[in-house]
């Protein structure tokens, strides 16, 4: 098999990576209703306090906005597939981070759950990639 033929599932993998993180982002607007996690944004920062208890308050509050901001940015860039290396390991990064938050603050079992070890392992995986299909990044590509 040859790079090309992993076009599709390349594809796949940026929107199943992007998809979760904006349906958590949705969550936290309230988007998905009595079918969500959080269901608004104050009970979003109270859980973002719970994973972040070793930080000053104001300091949790940023880290929820940012975290979201994150989500938001590094998903849009997955899906076009613009700057998708940088976007990819933003992506990783960020949920490191959270699976890290989760297990000290929740127990190892939570982020295995939530997947997140594994929407972090995706992300990386992604990273690597040398060339990445249907994207911005191939159309502007100088030959």
């Amino acid at each position: 098999m040859t790079d090309k033929d992993f076009k599709f599932p390349q594809l796949f993998l940026r929107f199943a990576i992007s998809l979760t993180m904006l349906s958590a982002v949705a969550d936290r607007f309230g988007f998905w209703g009595e079918n969500s996690a959080w269901g608004n944004w104050e009970n979003f920062e109270k859980y973002t306090r719970q994973l972040t208890f070793f930080l000053p308050e104001f300091l949790s509050r940023f880290s929820a906005y940012t975290a979201t901001f994150l989500e938001i940015l590094f998903s849009l860039m997955l899906i076009f597939g613009f700057k998708t290396k940088a976007a990819a390991y933003g992506a990783g990064f960020l949920l490191l981070v959270f699976a890290l938050s989760m297990s000290v603050a929740l127990g190892v079992k939570a982020p295995l759950d939530f997947s997140v070890w594994i929407g972090s392992a995706a992300a990386f995986l992604l990273a690597t990639q040398k060339e990445f299909y249907f994207s911005i990044d191939t159309l502007t590509k100088k030959s």
